[in-house]
């Protein structure tokens, strides 16, 4: 399967150079040179992933707007942000918007950003189950998680996690009561990310429990140990 990717990227140069780097791999690619454009094509029909840089011509937080617009459309389209802002908090603000990873320019090359794309893809196509195999729910208190589907479901209601919040879930779940540290759960989730950015994605998690049940609190905090799930 040829998977198609946007790139919304105001950098002319940097934009043919990371499109010439994708295609070379098999993918097909659109391109953008700023967020009005893309915002424009994304509502006529999303790509398979959409990798968006921050700071779009006039907008400095272009990118950021472009991933709200994208994630109302749909919660699960991998976005990943490609961009020279490489603070903790741009990162966390990233991540909190739904974004399944954050590069920075500086140190992401031409080689590495599509082994990293092919590893995201990989995980998407985890989703796809075999109808017909025999389904694995692990439950735990009010959790219920279908294994095969990806599904998480909390007092019988379905929580919309993005894969990269399903896995750190799950490896929390899998394991009641047992603390489970930053760079266990960067393991899980596959991800090489800040222990801010594991935290801002437990705190989306929490808070997408909370809009289900507000006195919602199985994900306990061990403060210089890492996160535990309490039934």
């Amino acid at each position: 399967m040829s998977y198609t990717i946007a790139l919304v990227e105001d950098d002319q140069m940097l934009r043919a150079n990371y499109s010439q780097a994708l295609e070379r791999e098999g993918y097909n690619v659109v391109s953008y040179a700023n967020r009005p454009e893309a915002a424009i094509a994304f509502t006529q029909k999303l790509p398979d992933m959409a990798i968006l840089d921050i700071m779009l011509l006039d907008e400095k937080e272009g990118g950021f707007e472009l991933c709200r617009q994208l994630r109302q459309l749909s919660p699960t389209i991998p976005i990943i942000f490609l961009t020279a802002r490489d603070s903790d908090l741009d990162r966390v603000s990233g991540l909190r918007l739904g974004a399944w990873d954050y590069l920075t320019k500086n140190t992401t090359t031409l080689d590495f950003l599509p082994v990293r794309i092919s590893s995201l893809f990989k995980m998407v196509e985890s989703l796809q189950g075999t109808p017909n195999m025999q389904e694995q729910v692990l439950s735990s208190g009010e959790l219920s998680i279908n294994e095969e589907r990806k599904q998480v479901f909390w007092k019988e209601k379905q929580l919309k996690l993005t894969l990269t919040e399903y896995w750190l879930l799950l490896a929390l779940a899998r394991r009641p009561g047992h603390v489970k540290s930053h760079e266990q759960l960067m393991e899980s989730a596959n991800v090489v990310v800040t222990n801010n950015a594991i935290t801002a994605h437990i705190r989306r998690i929490r808070d997408k429990f909370l809009e289900l049940d507000p006195e919602f609190d199985s994900i306990r905090t061990e403060y210089g140990m890492g996160y535990r799930w309490q039934a």
